[in-house]
């Protein structure tokens, strides 16, 4: 999987997230300080909890991103950063949700917080940081922002149940798997790249600009994310590798495995994804067949596809330290595992 990985980078120096972390840290502190002061409460769990999560070694990609394409706009202004805070509790309530819904063990590569606090309240507080998102964009007093922000809320919960509806469903095709991840990933990704062209009153044409890197930059990120659930580690990805197989998550390096397989291989997908009964020995023959068919290398090439479209999006703008960040930061959405 390295080696593959490795070769999106088309054989150049490693990718890195470092140049866009350079470029907003100062601004990214002070999303930071409105992050820990709104997620404070007088119950006590709240902020243990949130904080399990929020401050468990996330790279903050998503408000980074708003700071970034602010920063490429020209935008002098602050309104950006009580959004980015908005942008990264929208993201972090998802992950508390899916954690519930997926029963995952791991988060970040800790102990996933409904393991410690329970399925209740750690849905509970997803909640809570929902609706702190929705007090700072009702603060920044943009209807825009908030029709951004609020829509692309919707639309993640929609992906989400879209996504438990294909579980372990072998017939899910291709288009409905893409119209899931652009929905619960890539949707959150475009809002944040969007609401920076917003807030600096950029024409129509940059806007859109924005939200496409955006949301080509998600779904690159997930496919990423699907293929190497079947071939990094827990430390690389923050979770267990496998969960995607063992919970009947129907991503395209099984769409594409089952499709090219012969009879045999049919029936183990089948068994395997529809009844659910699986151990590593399965775990290791679904890597085998996938490598057989092809079917990590091509999600990685359609990766590398969405990847270029994003680059192409921004294209146009001029150069400087925010576009040579944001050409690096597909590179490393690509490349991140290797």
């Amino acid at each position: 999987m390295s080696a593959t990985i490795h070769q999106l980078s088309g054989g150049q120096r490693p990718a890195s997230i470092e140049p866009l972390m350079q470029l907003v840290a100062p601004e990214l502190n002070g999303v930071n300080e409105i992050i820990l002061a709104r997620m404070q409460s007088d119950v006590a769990v709240i902020p243990a909890l949130a904080g399990h999560l929020i401050s468990g070694g996330g790279k903050r990609l998503r408000p980074m991103l708003t700071l970034a394409c602010a920063r490429l706009v020209g935008y002098e202004g602050a309104r950006h950063h009580k959004l980015s805070a908005s942008v990264e509790f929208i993201h972090t309530a998802t992950l508390l949700h899916d954690d519930v819904v997926d029963g995952s063990g791991q988060r970040r590569g800790k102990k996933a917080a409904n393991l410690i606090w329970g399925n209740e309240a750690t849905v509970l507080v997803g909640d809570f940081l929902f609706s702190r998102a929705f007090e700072l964009m009702v603060e920044d007093g943009s209807l825009r922002v908030l029709k951004i922000l609020s829509s692309a809320s919707a639309v993640i919960a929609q992906g989400e149940v879209d996504q438990l509806q294909t579980q372990r469903r072998i017939d899910t095709t291709e288009d409905r798997y893409l119209r899931v991840i652009t929905a619960k990933t890539a949707i959150l990704f475009s809002a944040a790249c969007q609401i920076a062209g917003v807030v600096a009153e950029s024409s129509e044409q940059v806007i859109e600009s924005l939200e496409a890197y955006g949301r080509y930059l998600g779904i690159a990120f997930q496919l990423v994310d699907d293929a190497i659930d079947y071939g990094g580690d827990a430390e690389t990805m923050g979770k267990d590798a496998g969960d995607d197989f063992r919970e009947g998550k129907l991503t395209l390096p099984v769409i594409l495995a089952y499709k090219r397989g012969n009879d045999e291989a049919r029936a183990f997908w089948r068994k395997a994804i529809e009844d659910g009964k699986t151990d590593d020995a399965d775990f290791a023959e679904a890597c085998r067949l996938m490598a057989g068919a092809g079917a990590i290398d091509d999600t990685l090439e359609r990766a590398r596809h969405y990847g270029r479209l994003a680059q192409d999006a921004i294209a146009d703008f001029p150069a400087g330290a925010a576009k040579d960040a944001l050409l690096e930061t597909v590179r490393f959405a690509i490349a991140r595992a290797y």
